[in-house]
C-alpha cells in the first residue's frame, strides 16, 4: 500500500491515485440530503475520508475511474431505489457491495408464475383449470426463487422486499399445493364419493378458498400503502394485485353460490388485472437489469421515495427548526 507521500508524488506525475483502504474506508454510504442533488461529486464520509457517489447517468468508464480513486462508493437515491425497491437507508457493513442483488431474481420468479396464470384466468386460447397446468412453475419459480430472493434481501438488510418476496413465495407454494392432487384439497369437501362426479364438493371448497383470496387481497392492500414510498410502478403492481385477488374472491364466492355467469366475469377480470401486474413487473424487472449492467439508457420507474418524507427526515427538520429558533426540541 502506497504511503501518502508516494500518493502525492503519483498525483504530481499525473498518475491515478491508488485506492487506499488502510484508513477504514469500507464502502460507507453518504446519506446527506444536500448530496443527492449533485452529480459526480466527492463527499466526505463520516470518518472524514472521500466518498464517491455514482449516479444513473454516469457512464461505466467514468464510474470505474472514480471508483479507482475513491475509498468508498455511494449511489443516488433514485438508482438505489430502482435496484432494491426500497427507499435508501443506512445498514451496517458493505454486504450490498459483496453480494449480488437478489431483487430481480425474486421478481423473475413472480412473473414466470403470474404471467401464465393470468392468461389461464382469462381463458385465452381455451386455457383454464385455475392454472393447474403451470403447477410446476408455482413451486419452482414462484416458490423457490421468491423465497431465495427474500432471503437475499434479508441478508443485505432490505426489510420491505424481504417480507414481500418471502410472503409471495409462500403464497405460490400454498397455491401449488392446493392444486396438487396429493394434498386432496377439494376432495376433502366431498361427504360422499358420488359427490366427486356431481361437483357438489366444489361448493364448500370454493367458498373456503374464497376467504384465502380475500386474505391475500388484504395483504396486498397493506403492501400498496407501504409501496407509496418506493416507486410508481411498484404501486401499480400492488394496486392491480388488490383488484386481482378481490375479484378472484368474488369469483369463488359466486361459484359456490351457483351464479356461474357472474363468477366467470369476475375471474376473467382477475386475469386481466394480473396481466396488468405482469406488464408492470416486466417493466421494472427490465429497468433493474439495465441499471445493474450499466446500460447507456434507463427505464423510468417514477421514484416516490422523496415524495413522502421519512420519519428520520421529519425529526431532523424539527430539530433544525428548533435549533434555529433557539428552543428545545
Amino acid at each position: 500500500m502506497a504511503t501518502e507521500q508516494q500518493q502525492a508524488r503519483r498525483v504530481a506525475d499525473g498518475a491515478p491515485l491508488e485506492k487506499d483502504f488502510s484508513r477504514g474506508m469500507t464502502g460507507t454510504y453518504n446519506f446527506a440530503p444536500e448530496a443527492h442533488s449533485k452529480k459526480d461529486t466527492i463527499y466526505l464520509s463520516p470518518n472524514g475520508y472521500d466518498t464517491e457517489r455514482l449516479d444513473p447517468g454516469m457512464d461505466s468508464a467514468h464510474a470505474l475511474r472514480r471508483i479507482r480513486t475513491a475509498g468508498s462508493v455511494t449511489m443516488s437515491p433514485e438508482l438505489f431505489e430502482k435496484l432494491y425497491l426500497t427507499p435508501e437507508h443506512k445498514v451496517k457493513g458493505d454486504l450490498r457491495q459483496t453480494f449480488g442483488n437478489p431483487t430481480p431474481l425474486a421478481l423473475l420468479g413472480f412473473l414466470l408464475s403470474l404471467s401464465p396464470l393470468s392468461c389461464d384466468l382469462m381463458g385465452w386460447r381455451g386455457a383454464g383449470g385455475s392454472g393447474a397446468a403451470s403447477i410446476g412453475a408455482y413451486f419452482f419459480f414462484g416458490g423457490l426463487l421468491m423465497v431465495l430472493g427474500g432471503l437475499g434481501e434479508w441478508v443485505i438488510g432490505n426489510t420491505f422486499p424481504f417480507v414481500v418476496f418471502s410472503s409471495f413465495g409462500a403464497f405460490w407454494l400454498t397455491f401449488g399445493a392446493t392444486l396438487q392432487p396429493f394434498y386432496n384439497a377439494s376432495g376433502a369437501y366431498a361427504t360422499d364419493p358420488a359427490d366427486l362426479s356431481t361437483g357438489l364438493e366444489s361448493v364448500g371448497f370454493n367458498a373456503s378458498l374464497g376467504f384465502y383470496w380475500l386474505t391475500i387481497a388484504l395483504m396486498c392492500f397493506l403492501y400498496l400503502i407501504l409501496a407509496l414510498r418506493t416507486n410508481v410502478v411498484f404501486v401499480l403492481i400492488f394496486l392491480s394485485l388488490v383488484i386481482l385477488f378481490t375479484t378472484l374472491t368474488g369469483g369463488y364466492f359466486y361459484t359456490a353460490s351457483g351464479d356461474a355467469a357472474l363468477a366467470h366475469r369476475l375471474i376473467v377480470t382477475a386475469g386481466a388485472s394480473g396481466f396488468v401486474t405482469c406488464a408492470c413487473g416486466w417493466w421494472i424487472f427490465f429497468a433493474i437489469m439495465l441499471a445493474a449492467l450499466d446500460f447507456p439508457f434507463q427505464l423510468p420507474v417514477g421514484d416516490l421515495s422523496t415524495l413522502i418524507k421519512s420519519g428520520t427526515q421529519r425529526r431532523e427538520e424539527r430539530e433544525k427548526a428548533a435549533a434555529a429558533a433557539g428552543s428545545p426540541v
